[in-house]
């Protein structure tokens, strides 16, 4: 039984009206913050030595002032930077009642609730990718921990003696085919993993940066023959620069009859699979072996927030298998302890932000979210075009590349910054000159933001002071 006493509402209201202030103000006030390494260190040295104690009303008073005057405002609704979104209310409430409780996640006898909400909340997006009902999924810091552990399960399920021997107990060195298109942390996997970085073979992308299945079969094909062990293929669903969606369909079919493991990283785009109108993009989705995705991107839940799904539960607790004397035994019944099939030992509580931002708004809430973003995304391409800019990616999702004759990306942004316009990126596609990055992060931004966003850009480059010189 939940304990129906007293509770800590009367807190949690003082929360839920100091979120609302903040979000307004964030939203009337300046993104970008102009300030040295040099200033922030001289401040934090000059006051905090920790030798005394400080009043806390007065410390925390001193941090919101810092973090409001030091960072760039990503929960702003003209920041259109990288996947970085506002938050919802009850996902913050979230977080501040995981600090509150503190429970640990590892076993399940320790956190019953917390794991079987954990569950539920993952079992519910599972159905929607269109994986089966044995799958192992879990909670993650981030995309890379998710991506990291896709390799790890893939290592173990093609080669059995990697788990105790190591590479160095494999008959050939393993491959991992991706384009340089696919997000840069698979990098850090190779090392880390001990596969190297040489492991990870470059396919080559079409005019729309998706990856080329010819390409790729012929890498598999020369590597074979080269004595290597091809294993995995990475199918990206929104790159991070473009935004682009491998032809996913396509790479189950080749994956399956090659026999090579397919991993789908959708940390961003994967929450299109809730819109009826995107989720045809991600079409072969369902027949990936694992999937990434992040509910701190598009779900708009706050950092960190990954999720690993894996189809080979198997293959999983043969990967992250682990028996010690000093935790809790296993229990009877379908209970997965998540130390057992995870990277992590001690976890935080980290579902609790997606569940309640999901029993707050509903599914229905949540594909209102995504598909207003998607529209922005599609009212900028217009605005940009009808005012002399042009739009080189193609993607459904809410990322837009654009140059303009004469105009120096890296110019124009710092008078963007200059003037508090906007936050943007620039980005290099396909080897051709630098060009500007937006991208709707958030479910706050309005078609009168974008509007007003793309006529102070043309204005700026109107006047000519973000041209070559």
């Amino acid at each position: 039984m939940l304990n129906n006493g007293v509770s800590s509402s009367a807190a949690f209201s003082e929360l839920c009206d100091a979120f609302e202030n903040t979000q307004r103000e964030i939203a009337d006030g300046p993104i970008i913050p102009f300030v040295t390494p040099e200033e922030i260190r001289e401040y934090l040295t000059s006051r905090y030595d920790f030798r005394n104690p400080m009043p806390l009303d007065e410390a925390v008073a001193d941090a919101e002032r810092m973090l409001r005057g030091w960072n760039v405002q990503i929960t702003h609704p003209r920041y259109l930077g990288l996947f970085n979104p506002s938050v919802t209310l009850a996902s913050t409430i979230a977080d501040t009642l995981v600090a509150l409780y503190n429970p640990q996640l590892a076993s399940w006898r320790t956190s019953p609730g917390s794991n079987e909400i954990e569950r539920h909340t993952l079992g519910w997006l599972r159905q929607k990718f269109g994986f089966p009902a044995e799958t192992l999924a879990s909670f993650t810091t981030g995309g890379a921990e998710s991506s990291l552990s896709a390799v790890v399960v893939a290592l173990t399920q093609a080669f059995p003696n990697y788990g105790e021997d190591g590479l160095r107990g494999l008959h050939a060195k393993p491959t991992i085919y991706l384009t340089g298109e696919a997000h840069h942390s698979f990098e850090k996997i190779a090392h880390l993993t001990g596969l190297g970085r040489r492991a990870l073979r470059r396919v080559a992308t079409d005019s729309d940066l998706k990856m080329d299945i010819g390409d790729l079969a012929r890498l598999v094909a020369e590597d074979r023959n080269a004595g290597l062990a091809p294993f995995m293929v990475i199918g990206t669903a929104g790159t991070t620069a473009a935004g682009a969606i491998d032809p996913l369909e396509e790479l189950a079919r080749f994956a399956k009859l090659q026999g090579l493991w397919l991993h789908v990283d959708g940390a961003w785009g994967g929450a299109a699979i809730l819109s009826s109108r995107l989720r045809g993009y991600l079409q072969g989705i369902e027949q990936a072996d694992s999937i990434t995705c992040d509910a701190h991107k598009w779900f708009s839940v706050p950092m960190g927030a990954g999720m690993f799904f894996c189809r080979h539960p198997e293959a999983v607790r043969a990967a992250f298998r682990a028996e010690t004397p000093y935790m809790p035994g296993k229990m009877a019944g379908a209970v997965v302890d998540p130390y057992t099939t995870s990277v992590e030992w001690s976890r935080r509580f980290i579902g609790l932000k997606l569940f309640l931002a999901l029993a707050e708004r509903g599914e229905s809430g949540y594909v209102d979210m995504i598909e207003h973003q998607a529209r922005m995304g599609d009212v900028l391409r217009e605005a940009l075009t009808h005012a002399g800019w042009k739009v080189v990616n193609k993607t459904p999702l809410p990322l837009v590349c654009f140059t303009r004759e004469g105009v120096v990306p890296g110019k124009l942004l710092a008078r963007l910054y200059e003037h508090q316009i906007a936050y943007m990126s620039e980005v290099t596609l396909g080897g051709h000159e630098p060009v500007l990055r937006a991208c709707v992060t958030s479910f706050r931004t309005t078609e009168r933001e974008i509007g007003w966003i793309v006529r102070e850009m043309s204005r700026l480059a109107a006047l000519g002071e973000t041209a070559n010189s």
